[in-house]
């Protein structure tokens, strides 16, 4: 009998691999960073051989240390950084540049040129709002600018993928090329309403049809890992992009059920069931992970800097040795004594929407300190959610008692207990806070047959905590609406 489910989770600033058993107890892990590139005033890039090296390396080390083989893994489960924009050449395998991160925001100019009436077909059919974010105009940059691109792509040489469909089709030696329409919903490429690439798109955007994987639902077998990487051919049995694979994670199965991961970013999705809600609040609609055509939507709203926020305080600023120290630092002082972080570095996200918006810190005086920057830090972190959650809560009509949460600053409980005040609502967390990887596990586990079904997934899920709002209310909307006040100068200096 299959002992374990191989969960590849392959993060913006790290890859990680994780062997889950039956209970969905982590047997073993390993996680390895790799390179960010930063060419040029917010560019963000990634080497992708280095990220398909540090997968690699992850999965072997995580079977090792468990002691075990290809022999006792029923399944892989991949989930992904989403849209960062991977190219290459199909004959020799090698990227033909540099891969292009979500984070990037060099073709927001290519994104201010599109009319008006492109920009709500793309809306209707995509679910997105237009953005720099999305794959589309990564990938038509590379057509553009990489010497030679468009020549290799037209004569049929070229692929294009999400990192799940680079990790497939490394992973079965070429054999594979598939995406799934978490990630398809992604690109600003994929018609989520017809489940199908949308031709009127590509054709605006001049992308050949042919660089495109074949969509897929999240669970399914794609295909099989060549015999050669692990000592035996393992079915990979699942792909979902990292936020749909933690509302999987987190057993969010039912319209009206919410979590926030908080990672580099911060990504609050609601299953919203088989109605696909169009925002009228600067939010995106796209698509969850599931095993059929038939498919769940999702309303989601993505906050570009969260834990990303806590690393500026560490690496560039020097304010702290390590990310875990920003609780006990926050603490230490009763508030941030007026001061507000807007951490815009790349833009705003949900529900603002800016792409020329840049980070800005207000309300200092001359007592202002080290501890007071890094309470608002996190403090930031609570209120661009408590920003998303709101236009999430116009968007359904109803108010929101309890959210799920992950991610490695979930592990902070200051940030916790701040976010439970500030939103008013129940904050909680499960006892494994890996659960993007335990989302891919879970849907390749389902479609190996390693686990029966979604039933069976909510029974082995635990909770570890739960944080009740402590701040009066009253209070709580004064610092809100400090916050808003930040967030509108912000605005007012992009420009736009």
């Amino acid at each position: 009998m299959k002992k374990y489910i191989l969960a590849i989770d392959q993060g913006t600033t790290s890859s990680r691999a994780i062997l889950f058993d039956r209970e969905a107890n982590i047997a073993s892990s390993a996680q390895q960073e790799f390179t960010q590139y930063f060419p040029n005033p917010g560019w963000v890039e990634h080497n992708a051989l280095e990220i398909w090296e540090s997968v690699l390396a992850v999965a072997k080390e995580a079977i090792e240390r468990a002691g075990a083989s290809a022999e006792d893994i029923a399944g892989i489960g991949i989930t992904n950084q989403r849209e960062t924009t991977v190219v290459w050449d199909k004959q020799t395998g090698a990227p033909i540049c540099p891969a292009i991160v979500w984070q990037c925001r060099r073709t927001a100019g290519m994104i201010d040129s599109l009319s008006t009436e492109f920009r709500e077909y793309l809306r209707g059919a995509t679910g997105l709002v237009p953005d720099a974010y999305f794959s589309a105009t990564k990938l038509k940059w590379i057509l553009d600018e990489v010497e030679g691109a468009r020549e290799l792509a037209d004569s049929g040489r070229l692929l294009f993928g999400t990192v799940d469909t680079w990790l497939i089709w490394k992973l079965s030696a070429g054999e594979t090329f598939v995406t799934d329409y978490s990630n398809a919903s992604r690109t600003m490429m994929f018609n989520i309403h017809n489940l199908c690439w949308d031709r009127k798109i590509l054709k605006a955007f001049n992308i050949p049809e042919s660089m495109l994987a074949e969509p897929r639902p999240s669970g399914s077998v794609y295909g099989y890992t060549d015999e050669n990487l692990f000592g035996g051919r393992i079915p990979i049995a699942g792909a979902a992009g990292d936020q749909q694979a933690a509302l999987f994670g987190q057993c969010c199965f039912e319209s009206g059920d919410v979590k926030n991961t908080y990672g580099t970013g911060c990504f609050l999705l609601m299953n919203t069931g088989k109605e696909a809600i169009e925002s009228s609040h600067g939010l995106v609609t796209t698509i969850g992970a599931g095993f059929s055509e038939n498919v769940d939507y999702v309303l989601e709203g993505s906050v570009f800097c969260a834990g990303s926020c806590v690393q500026w305080l560490r690496d560039e600023m020097e304010m702290l040795d390590s990310a875990a120290q920003s609780e006990e630092i926050a603490k230490s002082v009763p508030d941030t004594n007026g001061v507000y972080i807007v951490p815009a570095f790349t833009g705003f996200g949900a529900p603002y929407w800016d792409q020329h918006a840049r980070g800005m810190v207000c309300g200092m005086t001359r007592g202002t300190k080290k501890a007071h920057f890094v309470r608002a830090a996190l403090e930031a972190i609570a209120y661009q959610t408590a920003d998303v959650l709101k236009a999430m809560e116009k968007d359904v009509g109803k108010s929101l008692r309890e959210m799920k949460v992950d991610g490695g600053a979930a592990s902070n409980s200051f940030l916790m207990q701040f976010q439970a005040d500030i939103l008013g609502c129940s904050i909680v967390k499960p006892e494994c806070l890996e659960t993007t990887a335990l989302g891919a596990a879970y849907l390749a586990g389902i479609t190996a047959g390693f686990w029966n079904d979604i039933e069976e997934i909510r029974r082995i899920r635990r909770n570890e905590q739960i944080f009740t709002p402590a701040m009066d209310r009253q209070k709580a909307q004064k610092k809100l609406s400090g916050w808003h006040r930040a967030v509108e100068g912000a605005l007012a200096m992009s420009g736009n």
